[in-house]
């Protein structure tokens, strides 16, 4: 039988990155993992992960919350990294 960790595995994108797309859209980190596994198959989808991670560090730093910003900038730069295609400008 599969499980929520199985599914969180399948996709190509880190707990992290699953996370930042729950935060942002307000779902169940399944749910993320189905949505955010989906946008990094389309045309600029990547991108529309990037700018859910940015959103997510932005909302952070207007609560003043510079613990959970720097999470997510370390998110940004590990997912910008796996995945250049998610570059604003390229695709």
């Amino acid at each position: 039988m599969i499980n929520e960790n199985d599914i969180l595995d399948m996709t190509c994108l880190s707990r992290a990155e699953i996370d930042a797309i729950a935060q942002h859209e307000h779902l169940s980190q399944v749910e993320a993992a189905e949505i955010g596994d989906y946008l990094m198959h389309i045309h600029h989808g990547p991108q529309k992960v990037q700018g859910m991670i940015c959103d997510d560090i932005r909302d952070a730093l207007r609560k003043h919350d510079l613990i959970q910003a720097r999470a997510l900038y370390k998110t940004l730069h590990e997912f910008l990294a796996m995945h250049p295609e998610a570059l604003r400008g390229n695709g």
